[in-house]
């Protein structure tokens, strides 16, 4: 009688998503630094927050209005008035101040944001990216990442590397509808650590375990080696 090992149960499958996610906002908290006022996106962006690296002091802003935001509440703790742009419970930090959407988004478009962090449903080889639609399906509204795409001092993506099907999200070109156009530095994922250059694709750092293959075998765009090449460190 044949056995199958590591069987892929509800459970474990579970928690591989959540690793993957741990994973991409470990990496991406790096790049954090010291007085960043910093814009978090709707989704796996916002647990960034909880990754923020000891003695680096940064300003997370939701376009909501809302400057100061901290890490999820410990559970028991929340307050439902204290959201974020995802409608998500957050915390606050000494200083917090609230302010109209409005405001908000003179912030924005002012370039007052040192650093956006937004999840992709597509990015493309030239930094295009596709975040805000899919054509067809519900739409609650497009939020703040065009605003954020084209005033924020750097843009990096936040997402996991291939669609639930195993289908690449970095492709040649982006088919979904563009909320911006050549405004990603850098994309972040599960496998790697891709800058976006004149030149194209630079892959920076991989994941442990994995090889340069394998991303390339994920990827739909050409891909650059970086000659500094290494392994993501988290």
């Amino acid at each position: 009688m044949s056995t199958v090992s590591n069987p892929i149960t509800p459970a474990t499958g579970k928690r591989q998503e959540i690793d993957k996610r741990e994973r991409i906002v470990k990496r991406v908290a790096r790049e954090l630094r010291d007085g960043y006022y910093v814009n978090l996106g709707i989704g796996m962006p916002t647990l960034v927050a909880n990754h923020v690296p000891p003695g680096i002091e940064v300003v997370l802003q939701s376009e909501n209005g809302m400057l100061g935001v901290g890490p999820y509440p410990i559970e028991g703790m929340e307050d439902p008035d204290l959201i974020n742009a995802g409608k998500e419970t957050v915390s606050e930090l000494p200083g917090t101040s609230y302010f109209s959407s409005a405001d908000s988004f003179a912030m924005i478009r002012g370039g007052h944001v040192d650093l956006s962090i937004l999840g992709a449903m597509e990015v493309d080889e030239e930094g295009n990216l596709a975040n805000w639609m899919i054509p067809g399906k519900m739409v609650k509204g497009m939020g703040g990442a065009m605003d954020l795409v084209a005033s924020a001092r750097r843009v990096i993506v936040a997402m996991e590397h291939t669609t639930k099907d195993g289908r690449p999200k970095i492709l040649h070109h982006c088919t979904l509808p563009i909320t911006g156009l050549k405004v990603v530095h850098t994309i972040a994922t599960e496998m790697a650590w891709i800058n976006v250059t004149a030149d194209g694709l630079l892959l920076e750092e991989i994941a442990p375990g994995l090889s340069v293959d394998e991303v390339r075998n994920a990827t739909e765009a050409p891909l650059k080696i970086s000659d500094g090449l290494r392994e993501m460190a988290l």
